[in-house]
């Protein structure tokens, strides 16, 4: 029978457990929560230290987030040493009266700090949803005596509401810098989107539309429609090896470059020279980025181009019914710094001619059956469509690749910018 004395000092210690309880109902910083049931269970079960181990498991490492007293900045040990590693491993409450006969305990934090401990109780923390160990709550040194099998029980009381409230603030924090995440890369596609055109630029006689998608929420893809000094319309579509921010980076830094290069620059090939040499110390680790780039003279009715390794890149002729490559004239840029500014070619846009420069995203797209989307279909569509504005023969095409592939999001990024000529009166 428990003296009074005694008696005191547990309901002393349960009404210390149901006022953390309460507290950390109220509580969601991680920080918050570890503090309150360190400093509950230290002056719940009346002891000189405790220490709150948290269990990193992609490290198998026990660590001190909170402590009621430490002489080192923290602790950090692997989780098969000591009492609060075999606590760890076990899964089992330890109640050690004397540590130093003990051969689980660990005496090197004593030497280090000049602590002498005397008796030692600790339990685990483990996850409600799955038991998956998640920390350790250990108690030094209790001052009356040593630890008793009440005092086994309130530790474990407490070790379950600390699981508890721990994993709760976890997912909160989880659910938080989600949410931020998810804000800084809706902000991000929100910046790298208004880079591109919000509208293309109204040509006499033409009519042109964009479409751009990325894989993910910022894309390596770029499309763009500048004046060009001499008068004429720069067109220009790129695409930056790979997807996602990386990519998208570097497309923010074509794009800068490309327009300030175009103020003083109209002649594609030398357009494309100078952007080579200027990203060319950017394009490191086996990146490199295709890139179109056509000057389109409304008056003339000419299509110059600079190619360097881009593709798809078509020309649709009305009067022959058939479609042809525009060819690379150059090595994608990153391959080599230097480009020759003499490497274009033209071509003549008839009435009811079109062009059409994507990205590989529009045509390697794959079912669900692994099938390509391919070329060829690009190619009848543009044939089937080619007696309607630029804007119907994108739309045709953007509801058959969503056809062929319905996910939300494409594999790849997808960019496609179509150039028609109006077909005049018939």
């Amino acid at each position: 029978m428990p003296t009074q004395e005694a008696q005191s000092r547990q309901l002393d210690g349960l009404m210390n457990l149901v006022e953390v309880t309460c507290r950390l109902a109220a509580q969601h910083d991680l920080d918050d929560v570890l503090g309150t049931v360190t400093t509950g269970a230290c002056a719940a079960l009346d002891c000189e230290r405790a220490s709150l181990f948290l269990y990193d498991a992609a490290t198998t490492e026990l660590f001190t987030r909170i402590v009621t007293e430490l002489e080192i900045e923290e602790i950090r040990f692997p989780a098969d040493r000591g009492v609060a590693g075999w606590v760890a491993r076990s899964g089992g409450l330890a109640n050690i009266q004397d540590p130093h006969a003990d051969e689980r305990w660990n005496p090197s934090f004593d030497r280090q700090t000049g602590f002498r401990t005397r008796n030692i109780l600790a339990a685990p923390l483990r996850s409600v949803r799955d038991g998956r160990m998640v920390g350790v709550l250990q108690l030094l040194n209790k001052r009356a005596g040593g630890f008793e099998s009440f005092d086994e029980r309130l530790v474990e009381a407490f070790a379950a509401h600390a699981a508890t409230a721990l994993e709760r603030a976890q997912l909160l924090e989880e659910a938080r810098q989600h949410q931020e995440l998810r804000l800084a890369v809706e902000m991000g596609r929100s910046i790298q989107a208004s880079f591109l055109p919000q509208t293309l630029p109204a040509v006499p006689g033409y009519s042109l539309a964009a479409w751009w998608q990325p894989a993910e929420s910022v894309s390596g893809d770029y499309y763009d429609a500048v004046f060009l000094p001499d008068g004429r319309l720069g067109l220009v579509v790129a695409d930056v090896s790979g997807h996602g921010v990386g990519p998208s980076l570097l497309m923010a830094s074509l794009r800068a470059m490309l327009r300030a290069v175009t103020r003083e620059i109209s002649d594609p090939g030398p357009i494309l020279a100078r952007l080579a040499k200027a990203l060319y110390p950017d394009l490191q680790d086996s990146r490199f980025v295709t890139l179109l780039l056509g000057a389109l003279d409304p008056v003339c009715h000419e299509f110059e181009f600079a190619n360097a390794g881009h593709g798809p890149a078509l020309h649709f002729s009305r009067r022959t019914g058939g479609i042809a490559a525009l060819d690379a004239t150059e090595m994608p840029l990153g391959v080599v710094e230097d480009l020759d500014p003499g490497s274009v070619q033209r071509l003549s846009l008839d009435p009811g001619d079109a062009l059409l420069i994507g990205t590989d995203g529009a045509f390697e797209l794959r079912n669900e059956d692994d099938e390509m989307f391919g070329i060829e279909r690009l190619e009848r569509l543009i044939v089937e469509h080619s007696h309607r504005p630029a804007s119907d023969v994108l739309n045709a095409m953007r509801a058959a690749i969503a056809a062929f592939n319905p996910r939300e999001h494409p594999p790849d990024d997808v960019t496609v910018l179509v150039v028609k000529r109006d077909a005049g009166p018939s």
